[in-house]
């Protein structure tokens, strides 16, 4: 029995989302107390509906665009719509998230003197001209194009991270999440895992964009949220910094074609949907893989433990039982 005086309050924002419900999960394994906000843009109550008796679980509709007050100890900042589905549906409300949110959540972090996580992304990184992407690699991005809003706000959020670290000395730790899925992502969110498994089981044809050569580094949920997990738990010097705040790639290193992935859906489905190719949407990366020498290097040797067939054998289920529901 943990005493109460002793438990740790963390924050994670965008609780009610894909990683951020995972993420809520976790931590409430652990013993921590958790409080879950977000406004639901995207997220939904039903990833969290199983904790909602759970004493040590709370969950706040609230827009990070909005000033926070509230008393934790730690801070995981999630909140910001992930798929270009959803954030081109309103571009400016996805940079005010990013940038509003990171002011808001980094002010909390500083007023109660405490570490906070940043979820940053992959796409900081374009369309590459250098691969795999180490950390070191400042990207190749448009800052004006469809999917700027998303890629330029969260560059803008790292931003506000570092800077904040520097002037005010908060413990920040930003990590740089490469494409990842599992349960609970979003059945029309865009994103190329869900869309052939949502198209393979429903007898579709699965949309390929351009010839399928594009690649990308498929990481399960579970792989991921521990190295959210190792990366808050370095432990800070005597000035209370992380011996490394980031940037930190989490991804998986293994790279598939979407050919490839598209064949492997259809087959672990038992489909007999057909490949179809469209036009390449604009800013697409072609090539996306991570160096996690830096992770491996700082998290004890973390690396992903999921294949890709074991993870989709348990992401292909749930989205199986997904739609018998909605039918």
């Amino acid at each position: 029995m943990i005493n109460p005086s002793k438990q740790k309050k963390v924050l994670v924002t965008g609780g009610c989302g894909f990683l951020g419900s995972h993420l809520v999960d976790r931590l409430l394994e652990r013993g921590n107390h958790v409080i879950a906000v977000d406004n639901l843009f995207t997220g939904s109550e039903q990833n969290i509906s199983q904790h909602k008796s759970n004493p040590n679980f709370m969950f706040l509709r609230h827009d990070v665009e909005e000033d926070l007050i509230l008393e934790v100890d730690e801070i995981y900042n999630l909140a910001c719509p992930a798929s270009p589905v959803h954030y081109q549906h309103d571009p400016i409300k996805t940079i005010k998230t990013c940038v509003l949110g990171a002011i808001n959540v980094l002010n909390l972090a500083k007023n109660l003197d405490i570490k906070i996580f940043q979820a940053s992304t992959s796409e900081v990184y374009g369309d590459p001209f250098v691969h795999p992407q180490p950390e070191s690699y400042f990207g190749n991005v448009n800052p004006i194009g469809i999917r700027s809003c998303y890629d330029e706000g969260k560059r803008i959020s790292e931003t506000l991270f570092f800077d904040y670290h520097r002037q005010e000395k908060i413990d920040i730790r930003v990590a740089r999440i490469f494409n990842t899925y599992g349960p609970r992502m979003h059945p029309n969110d865009g994103r190329v895992v869900s869309n052939f498994i949502v198209q393979a089981l429903q007898g579709k044809d699965l949309t390929i964009y351009g010839d399928g050569s594009q690649t990308r580094s498929f990481c399960y949920v579970d792989d991921l949220i521990d190295g959210f997990l190792k990366f808050m738990d370095l432990t800070s010097n005597k000035d209370g910094i992380s011996p490394y705040p980031g940037p930190l790639n989490l991804g998986n290193p293994q790279e598939f074609t979407i050919l490839e992935l598209a064949y492997l859906v259809i087959s672990m489905t038992g489909s007999s949907s057909k490949i179809i190719s469209m036009p390449l949407p604009s800013d697409d990366p072609l090539q996306r893989r991570p160096d996690i020498t830096l992770a491996k290097e700082y998290l004890d040797n973390w690396h992903p433990n999921v294949s890709l067939e074991n993870g989709l054998i348990k992401t292909i289920d749930y989205f199986d039982r997904l739609l018998l529901q909605q039918s």
